[in-house]
């Protein structure tokens, strides 16, 4: 199992919230970005060229099957569910099969009356209570993990 991050719309509270939960649970974290953002972190960094859903090729490729994935793409989501452990929005909750197809409509939505001229809310200031509900969400998944495969070892 290994934390894989969609880098290039991560807040950096959350990539912080990961390695330190990468270093508690002892899992590999892997933060995949383009080289417009610069990434410092004692965890494996993969920059890849700009480019329309360049980070997103990179992540399928590497993904492998239990993976968690941190990310606020839904489209990219919506490719790895059947091989994730757990995606974890970075607002703090679970993307499943339970909402992918909400959250992929609203998408549509958006980008719809976008395309229109007319105009959508963007994201709003992030919360603290955002950071507290991703870390319940990441350290749930781990736990349950560790449990899962303690007697493995």
């Amino acid at each position: 199992m290994r934390i894989i991050i969609d880098g290039d719309a991560c807040p950096q509270k959350v990539r912080e919230i990961c390695e330190k939960a990468a270093k508690d649970f002892g899992v590999g974290l892997i933060i995949v970005s383009d080289i417009d953002h610069y990434i410092k972190s004692d965890f494996d960094v993969i920059v890849v060229e700009q480019g329309r859903e360049s980070v997103d090729y990179k992540i399928v490729q590497i993904f492998k099957k239990g993976d968690i994935l941190i990310t606020q793409d839904y489209g990219l989501a919506s490719l790895l569910l059947d091989k994730a452990s757990a995606i974890i929005h970075t607002a703090g909750f679970f993307i499943n099969k339970n909402n992918i197809d909400t959250l992929l409509q609203s998408r549509y939505i958006s980008e719809k009356i976008r395309k229109q001229g007319g105009k959508t809310k963007g994201p709003s200031k992030r919360r603290k209570e955002q950071d507290e509900n991703f870390k319940k969400c990441l350290y749930k998944v781990l736990r349950e993990y560790m449990l899962k495969n303690k007697d493995r070892t």
